[in-house]
C-alpha cells in the first residue's frame, strides 16, 4: 500500500502561505464586488438585461487583451505583473466605492466594470503561473489543491459578509470599500514573492511567437477538450448570475440570502477541495471530469426548480463540490503538460475560455432570463450542460482514459 501523501507539502515553503493568504484576501474582495454590483443594479433597474449586460462588458476586453497579457506574463516577471493588474482592481474597487455612495450613473459603473476585466486579463495568466515556477511537480500538484482551498474558502466568506455589509448599511459602498481593502493586501503578498525572470530567448521574442499559445493548445486535443468541456459546461449551467433575482423575487431572502447563495457553491467546493488534498491520485480524472460536469448541470437544474431557500442552497453546494473537481483536473493538467516559457500565453488562453464561459455565460442567463424567466433560463442551461457531456464524449473519447496526472511531464518539443 503506497504511504499516504504529504497533505502540507507546498505550505511547508513561506511564499506559498503568504501567496495563498494574499489570494485568498483578493479573491473575497472580488466576489463581494460580484455581490455588491449584482444587487446594486437589480436594485436600481429591476431588469435582467442589466445583470447579463456585466457580464459582457467584463468580457470584451479579455477578449481584446488576451494575447497581450499572455505574452507579457512570459516576457516579464510575473509577480510584477500580477502586482500591476490587482493595483488597478484596487483603484476599480475604490471608484465603484465613491459611484456608489454617490449614487452615480449607471454608465460609470459599466466602465469601471470594463477596467475589472482589464485587470483580469492580465491578472490570471501572470498570477496563476508564479508558482509553476517555483515548485516542483509534486508540490505543485498539491499547492493547486490548497490554492482551490482558499479560493472556495474566499467565495464562502466574501459574498457572506458582502450581502451582510449591504443589509446592514442600506448600501454597497461598504462592500466595494472592503473590496478594495482585499485587493491592497495581494499587492503587498505579491511584493513579497520571488522573482523569477523570464530567459533571454523568451525577452526577445519575435511578434509571431505571441501566437505559440494557440499553437499548443490546437496541437494538444486532450487539454483542449478539457478545457472546451468546462467552458460550455458552464457558459450554459451557470445561474450565478441570476440570483439577485433569486434572492430578492422568488425567494425573498434579501441581501443576506444573495450572500448566503453565492457563497453556497463555495462551501461545496472547499468541502470538496479539503478531501482532494487527502486522495491518492486520480486514475482517470478525465473520467471523472465528464461526470462531474454532468453533476453540474443535474444540480443547475434542481436549483432552476426549486422554491425553496434550503433546498436552492443544497442545489449550489453540489454545483460547488462538481465545479472543484473540474477545475482542479483542468488547471493540474494546463501546468503540467505546458513548459514554463508558454505557460502565461496558455495560462491566457485558458482564461479566456473561463472568463467566456462565465462573463459571456452572465449574458446569456440575463438575455433568457429577460426573454423567458429566470426559471426556464436556468433549467434549460442545466439540460445544455448534460448535451455538451454527450458530445464531448463523442469528439474526443480518448479523455475518458487520461492516466494520472502527476505522470504526465511538460511537453519538450517546443524551445523558447
Amino acid at each position: 500500500m503506497p504511504p499516504a501523501p504529504d497533505a502540507l507539502a507546498a505550505l511547508r515553503h513561506s511564499f506559498v502561505r503568504s501567496f495563498a493568504v494574499g489570494r485568498f484576501a483578493a479573491i473575497a474582495g472580488w466576489q463581494m464586488i460580484n455581490v455588491a454590483v449584482g444587487w446594486m443594479l437589480y436594485e436600481r433597474t429591476g431588469d435582467a438585461w442589466a445583470l447579463g449586460l456585466v457580464g459582457a462588458v467584463e468580457l470584451a476586453p479579455v477578449l481584446l487583451l488576451m494575447i497581450v497579457a499572455g505574452n507579457a506574463a512570459d516576457r516579464y516577471p510575473r509577480r510584477n505583473v500580477g502586482i500591476f493588474a490587482h493595483s488597478l482592481l484596487t483603484l476599480v474597487a475604490t471608484g465603484l466605492a465613491l459611484v456608489s455612495a454617490a449614487n452615480g450613473p449607471l454608465w460609470v459603473i459599466y466602465s469601471l466594470l470594463a477596467l475589472v476585466g482589464t485587470a483580469r486579463a492580465f491578472a490570471s495568466p501572470s498570477v496563476n503561473t508564479i508558482l509553476p515556477q517555483l515548485l516542483a511537480p509534486a508540490e505543485f500538484a498539491n499547492a493547486n489543491a490548497w490554492l482551490s482551498s482558499t479560493f472556495q474558502l474566499a467565495a464562502i466568506t466574501g459574498p457572506a459578509i458582502g450581502g451582510l455589509v449591504i443589509a446592514l448599511t442600506g448600501g454597497a459602498t461598504g462592500a466595494f470599500a472592503l473590496a478594495a481593502v482585499g485587493q491592497l493586501v495581494f499587492v503587498a503578498a505579491l511584493s513579497t514573492m520571488p522573482v523569477r525572470r523570464p530567459p533571454p530567448a523568451t525577452a526577445r521574442r519575435s511578434a509571431s511567437d505571441v501566437f505559440a499559445g494557440f499553437h499548443f493548445v490546437r496541437d494538444h486535443p486532450l487539454f483542449l477538450a478539457a478545457i472546451t468541456l468546462d467552458l460550455f459546461g458552464v457558459l450554459f449551467g451557470g445561474a450565478v448570475a441570476l440570483l439577485p433575482i433569486y434572492a430578492k423575487d422568488i425567494l425573498a431572502v434579501g441581501p443576506t440570502g444573495l450572500g448566503w447563495l453565492r457563497a453556497a457553491p463555495g462551501v461545496g467546493a472547499l468541502t470538496m477541495a479539503l478531501i482532494t488534498t487527502r486522495l491518492q491520485p486520480w486514475q482517470r480524472p478525465g473520467r471523472i471530469l465528464l461526470w462531474v460536469v454532468a453533476g453540474f448541470g443535474l444540480a443547475t437544474i434542481g436549483f432552476g426548480l426549486s422554491r425553496s431557500f434550503a433546498l436552492s442552497m443544497v442545489c449550489l453546494f453540489l454545483t460547488g463540490v462538481f465545479d472543484n473537481v473540474s477545475v482542479v483536473i483542468r488547471l493540474t493538467l494546463e501546468q503540467t503538460i505546458t513548459p514554463d516559457h508558454l505557460r502565461g500565453r496558455v495560462s491566457a488562453i485558458n482564461y479566456v475560455f473561463v472568463g467566456f464561459s462565465n462573463e459571456f455565460g452572465a449574458f446569456e442567463s440575463g438575455a433568457t432570463a429577460a426573454l423567458f424567466g429566470p426559471t426556464l433560463s436556468v433549467v434549460g442551461g442545466g439540460l445544455a450542460t448534460l448535451l455538451v457531456v454527450v458530445m464531448a464524449q463523442t469528439v474526443w473519447p480518448q479523455l475518458a482514459r487520461i492516466g494520472p496526472l502527476h505522470t504526465l511531464a511538460p511537453d519538450k518539443t517546443l524551445s523558447p
